[in-house]
């Protein structure tokens, strides 16, 4: 029997998220027939509806955008991160849907807005409600507070578990939560000398805030090798081609000897991570991964003058690094805003080679925090399938695609 057809529509207007985005819709097809790829250009040969993946650019206009929406015609939009964006898309969307009086697609947003983190940002969820059906939380408590200012949410857990679920190739991560690649392929591989220190740097996924932190690390780089000999430094570069071509500039200056490693594949990177002894990392998402490689960082955070002032008047919250507020206390060293110096960062980077004690409370954090950003195991056990002989058990993009399922099996399409 024919599968009935789904056209799903996606719009990734940032890097975040992009395993899930990817998996999310190939779990989806699973159920059903139809199209879920997307560009605002597309215009192929065949019936494509709505869109793939999107990344934002400049001479991309949201009216663009809106169009290619409206003439694709899906029965469900999916947006992704850059809340900025997308929720401006979603409220046009809905706004022309109704000027036309025509039932409109299914409205559904991955990543919660960090309402938690703001004064005054619960108020913001309820008026949310007018233009998004769904919001798929990867936080702990988030979808609660959303359902509680009446915005329809569950928690699909955190995208970085894709990382665990591929690597432990399809095993139940909930009991691992721990991920190690292989040290010794990455010492052949890039012919480590016995005896060198590694120091992994990750100094963010987008090309503004790579600029402003990627000369800091420079200097604190230099500071350092005075202090450990043979110091190896990799560097982990987003799969963005202005971050890549930035990057591969500046290091051609660089003060100790270089690997570079391109994002995009967890594998390398996680064997970089395993051979390397710390890091230092740009706040975001990456936090959580050197709590999955058990791997002790620091986290450094710098922004535009204004934007360090309007941080300072607005966050409700103490600290800017995911596992630190989680357990809302400071695992993590920060060294953030005017303390974000090179002075400061190799301060805090050798108090972390030479004592094992800060080593070890970050290692024995890290299950705590991996548990916290894992969804129910009822839920989990609820959106469990079968796909090329791997138990995917209970992935966010799983989840999320049961509830996207389920939301369209209700309605006529």
């Amino acid at each position: 029997m024919e599968k009935p057809r789904l056209d799903l529509g996606q719009l990734r207007a940032g890097h975040g998220g992009e395993r899930w985005r990817v998996e999310s819709v190939r779990r989806c097809r699973g159920g059903f027939g139809g199209h879920h790829r997307f560009s605002p250009h597309d215009r192929s040969q065949d019936s494509i509806s709505f869109s793939g993946s999107f990344r934002r650019r400049r001479r991309v206009k949201l009216k663009e955008t809106v169009d290619a929406a409206l003439l694709f015609q899906p029965h469900v939009v999916v947006t992704v991160d850059s809340k900025g964006f997308s929720f401006r898309l979603l409220k046009l969307l809905r706004a022309r849907h109704s000027q036309q009086y025509a039932d409109g697609p299914i409205h559904f947003h991955y990543v919660a807005p960090s309402f938690w983190a703001w004064k005054g940002g619960q108020a913001r969820l309820k008026n949310l409600a007018k233009f998004v059906d769904h919001i798929f939380c990867i936080l702990p408590n988030e979808a609660e507070v959303c359902e509680s200012n009446g915005l329809s949410a569950n928690f699909v857990g955190h995208p970085i578990l894709e990382d665990a679920l591929e690597l432990n190739q399809g095993e139940d991560a909930s009991r691992i939560w721990k991920l190690a690649g292989s040290r010794e392929n990455f010492w052949s591989k890039h012919q480590v000398p016995s005896g060198g220190t590694i120091i992994s740097l990750l100094p963010g996924s987008r090309l503004q805030e790579v600029a402003r932190m990627l000369p800091i690390f420079a200097e604190t780089v230099t500071m350092l090798k005075s202090s450990i000999l043979e110091l190896l430094t990799v560097i982990h570069v987003a799969p963005n081609q202005h971050v890549e071509d930035y990057i591969d500039g500046f290091v051609r200056k660089w003060p100790v000897p270089v690997i570079l490693i391109p994002g995009g594949e967890a594998q390398p990177k996680y064997e970089a991570l395993s051979a390397s002894r710390i890091a230092l990392c740009t706040s975001g998402t990456v936090a959580v991964e050197m709590q999955l490689a058990r791997l002790p960082c620091v986290v450094a955070y710098r922004a535009h003058l204004l934007t360090e002032l309007f941080i300072r008047y607005k966050a409700k919250i103490p600290y800017i690094s995911l596992p630190n507020i989680l357990l809302n206390t400071s695992v993590i060293p920060e060294a953030l805003f005017e303390q974000c110096t090179p002075g400061k960062l190799t301060s805090l980077l050798m108090e972390l080679i030479h004592d094992e004690g800060l080593r070890e409370k970050q290692a024995l954090a890290a299950p705590e925090v991996m548990k916290l950003l894992w969804p129910s195991e009822k839920l989990a056990k609820g959106a469990q399938r079968e796909s090329s002989g791997k138990c995917l058990y209970g992935s966010p993009s799983m989840i999320a695609a049961s509830t996207i399922l389920d939301y369209v099996k209700t309605t006529s399409i």
